[in-house]
Parts: C-alpha cells; structure tokens; sequence
C-alpha cells in the first residue's frame, strides 16, 4: 500500500470519541487501539475492522500463489 497511514477521529457533541484508521493494512492497525485509549484516557467499547484488514492477508495469498507458478 502506497495511500500514507492516517487516523481518522471523530468526537460527537455527546463526548463520544470514534476512529477509523486509513492506509494501514493488516492487523497492523490494531496496535493503534491501545495508543488511542491511552492518550484519550478511555476504554474500547466497540471495535470492527474494515476492508484494509483483510488487504493484506489477499496479498500474501497472491504471493503464495506466484511463487507456487515460479517453481513449477
């Protein structure tokens, strides 16, 4: 992936704080959650993944089959 990480965040007039990471693929994401809880002093409640997470683990398969093509 080329796109720069980004994190998105988004606070409701309710305190309620929301963020979705861009450019990351993988479960490298997921190492975000525990810096954004530390430096907005809060918990997870909910947390999903979004396309980027499964990008990377498509990749590697075609990689995987590319090189299976190679050997052959």
């Amino acid at each position: 992936m080329t796109e720069k990480p980004q994190i998105l965040l988004t606070v409701t007039s309710a305190g309620i704080v929301s963020a979705e990471t861009k450019g990351l693929a993988g479960s490298g994401c997921l190492d975000y959650i525990t810096i954004l809880e530390d430096l907005l002093d809060a918990h997870t409640i909910e947390s999903a993944y979004t396309a980027d997470y499964t990008r990377t683990n498509v990749n590697t398969q075609n990689l995987q089959e590319e090189r299976n093509v190679e050997r052959a």
